[in-house]
């Protein structure tokens, strides 16, 4: 069944937000808006950083950069339609509205957990190959890997929106959720849908433990590593960078696993709604934080910048 076969069964879907309560809707859209600004300033600060200071431009803020990026990207497919629901009370979102909002959401997901772990594999190769990181780390290697992320994570996207909106959708076009997600779309679904599902967990198993594994492998010869170290300042230094890190890291794939790899029967939407609420609102603007706002480079860039210092603006390395 194509695209527009469909379109004549459900022209649209309501998405019923992130409360019914009306006293609620002014304070969310005052919460969720500071939350959109602060992810906004906060990711946009980091790349016009990384890109204009030339002592920034290592592997390490390449993928930071990417990373902030695709935050943007991801936070700005949901969080928009949100307020709009909140503040006018409209929430109607196309047929197609729906599938683009997805098929962004899906793609921006899997390339911030492969961005993820190439950070990760970045640190181990600092920490644990100091003398050899120069030719492994090199431009051209993370040129291909971060486009390896986009190409997989929109290829994979694509196969999403492919088999979700393949199905009939009769049952009802209300979608309990505040954006299009796949589990609460499947429900509305009077088709068949097992395949999708498989389809749709392979894929997604695939998207969250290959990265997973690469960061925790990468990280568990990190920790060997900062065990041999001398220095009691230098393995604290060392240890409460790795902390900040795997807490978001934790976050984010704790909220991905709780929200797609639990039995169906658990399910409960209320609790994917305030997963899913991690993931697209809170992880966007807190991994500016955790990532470089502690780290003293960019903070001696930022100063830079204040002080109205000449920046460099180049490539990124």
């Amino acid at each position: 069944m194509t695209f527009m076969e469909n379109i004549s069964e459900v022209n649209e879907f309501i998405l019923i937000g992130l409360t019914d309560d009306p006293w609620l809707q002014i304070p969310l859209f005052i919460m969720v808006t500071l939350i959109y600004l602060i992810t906004l300033l906060g990711n946009l600060g980091i790349i016009t950083l990384i890109s204009w200071d030339s002592s920034l431009h290592t592997p390490m803020y390449f993928f930071l950069r990417n990373l902030s990026l695709v935050d943007l990207g991801l936070s700005s497919t949901v969080i928009p339609k949100v307020m709009t629901g909140l503040l006018t009370g409209d929430k109607v979102i196309s047929y197609n509205g729906c599938a683009t909002q997805l098929f962004f959401f899906g793609a921006f997901a899997a390339i911030d957990s492969y961005i993820l772990a190439f950070m990760a594999y970045d640190r181990h190769a600092a920490v644990c190959r100091p003398l050899h990181y120069s030719t492994i780390m090199t431009s051209k290697m993370c040129v291909y890997l971060a486009s390896g992320a986009y190409i997989w994570g929109f290829l994979t996207s694509s196969i999403f929106i492919e088999n979700v909106f393949s199905l009939s959708f009769c049952r009802s076009n209300v979608v309990h959720h505040f954006f299009c997600d796949s589990p609460p779309l499947l429900v509305l679904s009077c088709s068949e849908v097992h395949t999708t599902e498989s389809i749709i967990f392979i894929f997604g198993s695939l998207n969250a433990s290959f990265p997973f594994l690469v960061i925790f492998f990468s990280y568990l010869l990190i920790f060997i590593t900062v065990l041999k170290i001398h220095s009691a300042d230098g393995r604290q230094k060392a240890f409460s960078t790795c902390a900040s890190h795997l807490t978001a890291v934790f976050i984010f794939y704790g909220t991905i696993i709780f929200m797609y790899f639990r039995p169906s029967s658990s399910h409960s939407m209320d609790s994917d709604k305030m997963a899913s609420v991690f993931y697209t609102m809170v992880i966007p603007m807190l991994n500016p934080l955790i990532y470089s706002l502690r780290n003293k480079d960019v903070k001696n860039a930022f100063k830079k910048a204040v002080r109205g210092k000449r920046l460099q603006f180049d490539h990124p390395f």
